[in-house]
């Protein structure tokens, strides 16, 4: 039974953890064994939708929101006036229990605001997976905060237990960092997440050696960075995101649209929203830097340092690169087949399949789910009819891909020239 005192917690710090988007997951297995109670499967737990359909919950709470530290962008920021509370270990381990059986949750996911300094919060922290662990022998999903600052022994005790571990830079630049949060540095991010990093290797290799040695983090780690706080560019982000998967292999770098929750400090941007298309375009770009083979200097550059808010970064990529277009999709390597505006991960080992036995056109490419809309600018098959990159402007195509007409003409003359095969009007 859930007693009063736990649920008036509860409101407050649930709605204290929303700021932290860095919760979702994917990649972690832990089976039921010895009686215990739940499991986590390979989809992962979070508030989102997976690939499969499944709509996956976790209980996604603070530890505590009473903080040292006084961040301008945190809403928990010491110096607000705001109901301040703190979980025991106990409870917030018999909460995830409550809720999950009672099918509420399928998983955890705990941060916390800094109390009296790192350690102490990071072994209270280790205290909750741990309780829930072998005390109730609950083998779910466990996603823990690591606190920056916390001792290299905390940090491997929290991953023994969790599923996964976040450290969340939260600023992409130090001086920005400082300017906002004069209690961080980069040092004290980045430090648990080399000790994360080198703890997940040693583990690998030594459950190829050892079957049963005990797991480490299995499904890595995440940070987050808050998008429209500073002035920091696309190109300073993703360049830190892909030095981020490449150096301390981290399974997600999450993008949180800034939320204007301390609007008297004017350190901070004058926002009404969040810039939440911004976040959206900075999500597709990450995805190019993990699926898709690109650089971030592709992506984002000196002459063009943010994104483009009107179309997609694969398509602005396709549209500053018009000599490496249009593609002959019979014979492009399945490399540059990614590339291509409109030809995803899942249509390219298709397409690469289906023209050992035949040649392809349009129809072909629209059955394995080809965005034919904004692919037939960027190809050549075996019957595309329509002009491509190299028979226009990519001004114009720029324009059409917006549903925009090109300017200076009108609608006859329009037709002739991208629809040159279409029959008069009548």
């Amino acid at each position: 039974m859930i007693s009063e005192s736990s649920l008036e917690k509860l409101k407050i710090l649930a709605g204290a953890a929303k700021y932290d988007v860095s919760c979702a997951s994917s990649g972690t297995k832990r089976n039921n064994t010895n009686a215990g109670i739940g499991n986590a499967t390979a989809w992962g737990i979070c508030h989102s939708f997976t690939e499969d359909g499944r709509c996956v919950s976790l209980l996604k709470i603070m530890l505590s929101n009473h903080c040292i530290y006084d961040c301008a962008y945190c809403i928990n920021r010491k110096s607000n006036d705001i109901p301040r509370t703190s979980f025991t270990s106990e409870e917030i381990a018999s909460l995830t229990i409550e809720f999950y059986r009672r099918n509420y949750i399928e998983g955890l996911f705990l941060s916390s605001g800094v109390l009296r300094n790192p350690d102490y919060t990071m072994e209270r922290m280790v205290a909750v997976a741990k309780t829930l662990r072998t005390e109730h022998r609950y083998n779910g999903y466990i996603h823990l905060k690591a606190i920056p600052g916390a001792s290299a022994q905390l940090v491997a005790d929290a991953g023994r237990w969790a599923d996964r571990l976040s450290v969340n830079i939260e600023i992409p630049t130090e001086n920005n960092l400082k300017l906002l949060a004069p209690d961080k540095d980069f040092k004290s991010v980045f430090e648990p997440m080399k000790i994360i990093s080198t703890n997940i290797l040693e583990s690998k290799e030594e459950r190829r050696n050892h079957r049963n040695a005990p797991l480490f983090s299995p499904s890595g780690q995440s940070t987050q960075l808050i998008i429209g706080a500073t002035d920091d560019s696309d190109q300073t982000i993703l360049k830190l995101a892909s030095a981020l998967y490449s150096r301390r292999d981290l399974k997600r770098v999450y993008y949180s649209g800034y939320i204007p929750v301390n609007k008297y400090d004017n350190r901070l941007p004058m926002l009404n929203t969040p810039p939440l298309l911004r976040e959206h375009r900075l999500y597709q770009a990450d995805w190019l830097l993990r699926f898709y083979g690109f650089r971030s200097d592709e992506i984002v550059n000196a002459q063009n340092p943010n994104l483009d808010l009107d179309l997609d970064p694969k398509v602005t990529y396709a549209l500053r690169n018009p000599q490496m277009f249009p593609v002959d999709i019979n014979t492009a390597d399945p490399l540059m087949l990614l590339r291509v505006p409109g030809i995803g991960t899942r249509s390219v080992p298709l397409i690469v399949m289906a023209r050992k036995h035949q040649r392809l056109n349009s129809s072909h490419l629209q059955k394995m789910g080809v965005v034919m809309k904004r692919a037939r600018y960027f190809i050549t098959c075996n019957e595309l009819r329509s002009q491509n990159i190299q028979d226009l402007k990519p001004e114009i195509v720029r324009q059409l891909l917006l549903d925009k007409k090109p300017i200076g003409t009108d609608d006859a003359v329009q037709l002739k020239l991208f629809y040159p095969m279409m029959p008069a009007l009548r």
